[in-house]
Parts: C-alpha cells; structure tokens; sequence
C-alpha cells in the first residue's frame, strides 16, 4: 500500500462511493486532483496506485495527466502561470507578452524561478482567444484565468501572490 492510499484511504473510498463499481475509471480525474493537493504534482508512484484503485491502466492516468494542463506530473513553482501562445493568442501578441515574462523573471517556458515560487509554461490553447494575451493560473487547486494581459499587469500580479506566500510562510515559522 503505498503512501497515497494510507493517507487518504477514507477520501478515496468516499470518491469511489460515488461512482457505480463497474465504473471506477470514473474516479481517475478526482483522485488525480486528490494526489496533487499534497506534493503539487503526481508522481509515477501514485500515478500507478490510482490507475490500479480504478482498474485502468497507467498509460490510460498518464494521458489524463498528459492532457489536461491542471494536472502536473513533475515538481514545479507554488504559483503556475501557463500562457496560451496558440495562433490566435500568438496573433495577439501571446508571444511577445511570453518572451517579456520569462525575460524579467530571469527564466525560460518550462523552467521556475530561483526563489521556487513560480513556473511559466507554454501551453496550447485555455480558451479565451478572444481576449489575449492571456494566462492560466494554478496555485495549489486554485485556477484562475487572467485576460486581456501585458506583462507589467502580470508582473504586478506575480508580486502581489509571491509577496503573499512569502508572508504566509514567515508566519508558520513563528
């Protein structure tokens, strides 16, 4: 039994509950967002241990956690801002608003700030083409979308939830 299972053994038998037994390949995307909440990405290790609690495949977990840009199977920054640079967003500016970004954090797409507070990745597509440059934000469980951008906004932004960490750290170390 691994480290997943023992620690949320009452939640995963409360998210499985909620599916027929026939159907427990219905549970993967609940016990994915389960997984991330402790360690903000999922493991191969607990990847297989739910792929084997809802009788799929890995390979079957892994392109959930391969497709959907919430789930993250690798440790990154607390703050995740992911920038749609598709045509239509790159038509907008998308590009240009990501090159800005990662030059005044000092980082390139993929990779987190010397701090480990925040992540940029280049993603394709969060549906909002209309109104970019635009980016994704994920921080824990919590996504928001942001519209309409420019990298001084962002970069306010990105201070304001950095300083906001940071606070919250020094205060359960006291």
């Amino acid at each position: 039994m691994s480290t997943f299972t023992q620690t949320h053994k009452e939640e995963i038998v409360r998210i499985l509950a909620g599916y027929p037994a026939d159907q427990k390949r219905a549970a993967v995307m609940p016990l994915l967002h389960l997984a991330q909440q402790d360690a903000g990405y999922i493991s191969g290790e607990v990847l297989q241990e739910i792929a084997v609690i809802c009788e799929v495949t890995s390979t079957e977990v892994a392109s959930i956690v391969g497709f959907y840009t919430m789930f993250h199977d690798e440790p990154a920054g607390k703050i995740r801002l992911m920038v749609c640079t598709d045509v239509a967003c790159r038509l907008r500016g998308a590009r240009e608003y990501l090159t800005a970004l990662c030059s005044e954090l000092g980082i390139a797409p993929g990779q987190t700030t010397a701090d480990g507070l925040v992540t940029i990745e280049e993603v394709k597509c969060i549906a909002a083409c209309d109104h970019a440059p635009v980016f994704q934000s994920q921080m824990g469980d919590e996504v928001e979308y942001h519209e309409n951008q420019n990298p001084a906004r962002t970069l306010d932004w990105i201070r304001l939830m950095t300083a906001s960490l940071k606070s919250s750290q020094e205060a359960r170390h006291e």
